[in-house]
């Protein structure tokens, strides 16, 4: 503000002398109006002197207060640093009495702390917090942020929370909560604790996440009849329910949830399944073609055993009958050759289809190891993790195969046996009328 006020005064009388120079008339004037201008400059250098005089003492004195602050803080420091000294001298004082007066109760404290530190991470993950919850805070508060000895309070609730524990892991009891569906919703139900094992619910079976302190049923419940006899002791008031209890607290059913489903494991084999099941049912169907067709073959041929002086072209043995009728004049040796040539025509109808049976039933194992020669043929037998998938699918697929191999060799069976049976029977009925034909010829 002074500096602009100088700048100001300085600007006035440069004008003021400007004007007067125009104004003056004469030279008298002009010196007159010089020594008027000297006058006013040496009256405003004075007044600009005193001004940096003054501003001068200011200056002093702001120095000396900031030299007297100085020395003030540097005393200050003095003075914290040798109260901070002799604070740790009177420390180390007070930890030797502590210890001293301690003594053997140091050790106590130790012992506390890792009771508390076992008992907590015991208590937080077992399935009685669902129905007490809050119990391992103050746990977790002794084992991580005590600094001192334990009190005799802090001792009993250590007591109490190991006996609470021991006293609930043989009870079955009943208790309301709120249990979190798998959907997002929640509802608040009864549920059955066996023990520390298992949580029943009308779910089925229950777990407790003690991250969250969240009970919610299991990810997938295990077989149907493990879920009716946990909705059994659900609904029991009294007496001896049998329950399949999971004695390792949910490490069996958790390993259940990642079981896969019949479905889940039909799938998985992919096209090469889907394949083995086609074969599995056309083989099925033709040897049940196959068993009612050579039925109806077999109980006509024995309808023609009761009648065979009168043949039937409608069955096997009827037109072998048929063909012996017809050929009585000649020999019998030429009768065997046109016997046998009236077997071997029958014998097309009879076995047909049988042999399908068991192709099908000798490849649906081999297709099973297809994915795997492909991917040995992809990416060699280097890097296992590429085989893995299909080395799966291969598993899934070879026990698909097995399974329809074993009904479709059964059928096969069956069908062969029928088959046999009747060509049997040609054989034997055959062999007869030669030798019945050889005798009459001798006669």
């Amino acid at each position: 503000m002074k500096t602009i006020y100088k700048s100001v005064l300085a600007a006035a009388s440069v004008a003021l002398f400007a004007s007067s120079v125009h104004a003056a008339t004469s030279l008298e004037d002009l010196l007159q109006e010089v020594k008027k201008n000297r006058v006013s400059e040496a009256r405003i250098n004075k007044e600009r002197e005193a001004e940096f005089q003054s501003a001068r003492a200011d200056k002093q004195a702001l120095l000396r207060k900031a030299q007297a602050d100085l020395k003030a803080e540097q005393t200050r420091g003095d003075n914290l640093a040798k109260k901070y000294s002799d604070n740790e001298v009177a420390l180390a004082e007070k930890e030797q009495e502590l210890n001293q007066a301690t003594g053997t109760l140091g050790e106590m404290f130790g012992v506390v702390r890792q009771a508390s530190s076992e008992a907590f991470g015991q208590i937080s993950t077992s399935i009685v917090s669902a129905e007490f919850p809050g119990r391992g805070e103050f746990l977790k508060s002794m084992s991580e942020e005590s600094k001192g000895l334990p009190n005799i309070q802090e001792l009993e609730d250590l007591w109490f929370a190991l006996q609470t524990e021991m006293t609930e892991s043989g009870q079955v009891s009943r208790f309301q909560t709120e249990v979190i569906s798998l959907d997002g919703g929640s509802t608040t139900q009864e549920v059955v604790r066996v023990g520390t094992f298992n949580l029943i619910g009308e779910q089925g079976y229950l777990v407790y996440d003690d991250q969250n302190e969240i009970v919610q049923p299991l990810g997938r419940q295990p077989d149907g009849y493990l879920v009716s006899s946990a909705q059994e002791l659900l609904s029991a008031t009294s007496g001896l329910v049998p329950f399949y209890a999971d004695p390792s607290r949910g490490g069996i059913l958790g390993l259940l949830k990642e079981k896969a489903t019949m479905s889940e494991r039909y799938h998985a084999g992919g096209v090469v399944g889907y394949v083995i099941t086609a074969m599995l049912i056309l083989g099925l169907l033709i040897g049940l073609y196959k068993i009612v067709t050579l039925t109806i073959i077999s109980g006509k041929m024995r309808s023609q055993l009761n009648n065979t002086g009168n043949p039937s072209s409608g069955n096997p043995l009827g037109r072998i009958l048929q063909v012996y009728k017809d050929n009585k004049a000649s020999d019998a040796e030429n009768l065997e050759l046109k016997l046998d040539e009236a077997i071997l025509k029958e014998l097309p109808k009879i076995e047909s289809g049988i042999n399908i049976i068991k192709i099908f039933a000798a490849i649906a194992p081999l297709l099973g190891m297809i994915a795997t020669f492909q991917q040995i043929t992809l990416f060699g037998t280097g890097d296992p993790r590429l085989m893995a998938g299909s080395i799966s699918m291969a598993l899934v697929t070879t026990a698909q195969g097995i399974i329809a191999a074993l009904p479709l060799i059964l059928m096969h069976s069956i069908v062969a046996g029928r088959s046999k049976s009747i060509v049997h029977i040609l054989d034997e009925q055959t062999a007869g009328i030669i030798a019945a034909h050889v005798e009459s010829e001798k006669a």
